[in-house]
């Protein structure tokens, strides 16, 4: 029977433990999206993670509508990561790069253009902008000639993370995000090879994640998914069809690893009744499986020990405990989140967690 802290192959990277940190979100970037040194400290005191999942990354303008996020789609933005990625080294850990597209999720004032989906329908509820929050505008649909420059933006994301010293990429397929719209037919509308039927559906997520495993290697390409229950106004009316077509789509390449965030019903940030679909994912899955959202260490090593995952990642947990896997290992106490600094742009609530020894 194996632990949280036993080591486990993720492709091409051996993780010396099962404690993952999920990605954040924490717009400590540039304006221009570039990141900032104070990133390189961020991650380093991070480094025991058997895996870091950076927060998201955007692959390009287009597709990056959060203020102060990080992208990598510019040579400026590559040399300003390398620093990022060699702290962690140093510090002795591992990092992919998540690979970012955020669709319809953005606004006009941010990304300089219309925002994209698969469908032209509005998202519920308002956006972030510099100027504050904003109600979403309608998307426009993406046309079929704009797919295959659109798949190229994630190669060449995925090669510019590898100059940058990642270890590998994640594509972001959850969430409510671009590949998301596609996959989920609460938003997917189209009558083409990429609308109807759960593998239509899933055509764009396959053809993003073959094309980077084509460009960087299979094993060091992974990708996450939420298929149950609304993410940010995205939804699908059979998640049982979509989970089994997105786990058949996703086998034959060989991916590093499928990471799920799954909401349950009493979830603190996101809550569903819509049951979990890692269990139909893993009949058709058989590479590692990543699993997310509201663990504590007694749930993680359950699903351990069921065999359903092997590894599970930690988001909030991280972002307060840079030494979450010491602490629970030792069934220490947790440092509380501060939710007012998740998004602020300095180093209060970001690089002054205290670790176990200091905080006893």
């Amino acid at each position: 029977m194996v632990s949280l802290f036993d080591p486990v192959q993720l492709g091409d990277i051996i993780a010396p433990n099962r404690v993952l940190m999920a990605p954040l979100t924490r717009a400590r970037a540039t304006r221009d999206h570039v990141p900032t040194p104070m990133m390189a400290d961020y991650y380093r005191q991070r480094a025991s993670a058997g895996l870091i999942i950076s927060e998201g990354t955007g692959v390009s303008r287009q597709g990056l509508g959060w203020p102060y996020a990080p992208g990598i789609w510019s040579d400026e933005q590559v040399e300003a990561w390398k620093p990022v990625t060699q702290a962690v080294h140093d510090a002795g850990g591992r990092i992919f790069a998540q690979l970012w597209h955020m669709g319809r999720l953005v606004h006009s004032s941010v990304t300089g253009e219309q925002p994209v989906s698969s469908s032209p329908l509005t998202a519920p509820g308002h956006v972030h902008s510099y100027e504050g929050n904003r109600p979403y505008e309608q998307p426009r649909a993406l046309t079929l000639e704009e797919i295959p420059g659109l798949i190229a933006t994630y190669v060449s994301a995925a090669r510019n993370a590898r100059s940058a010293g990642f270890d590998g990429v994640q594509i972001h397929a959850a969430n409510g995000y671009l590949i998301d719209e596609f996959l989920r037919n609460g938003v997917n509308h189209r009558d083409d090879d990429y609308g109807g039927s759960p593998e239509n559906r899933t055509r764009l997520l396959r053809e993003i994640t073959q094309a980077v495993a084509d460009a960087i290697g299979a094993g060091r390409t992974a990708v996450r998914v939420s298929l149950n229950g609304t993410s940010q106004g995205t939804d699908d009316s059979d998640p049982a069809s979509l989970s089994r077509a997105v786990a058949q789509a996703l086998e034959p390449i060989g991916i590093a690893f499928l990471e799920m965030r799954e909401l349950k019903p009493n979830g603190t940030r996101g809550a569903s009744d819509v049951p979990r679909q890692s269990p139909i994912v893993r009949e058709h899955f058989t590479g590692p499986l990543v699993l997310n959202s509201d663990y504590d260490a007694a749930s993680a090593q359950a699903d351990l020990d069921s065999g359903l995952a092997q590894a599970i990642s930690f988001g909030r947990p991280f972002l307060a405990n840079p030494d979450l896997p010491d602490r629970l290992s030792a069934g220490a106490p947790l440092n509380e989140a501060q939710p007012d600094t998740f998004y602020t742009q300095g180093a209060e609530g970001y690089l002054d967690y205290p670790p176990l020894e200091r905080a006893a």
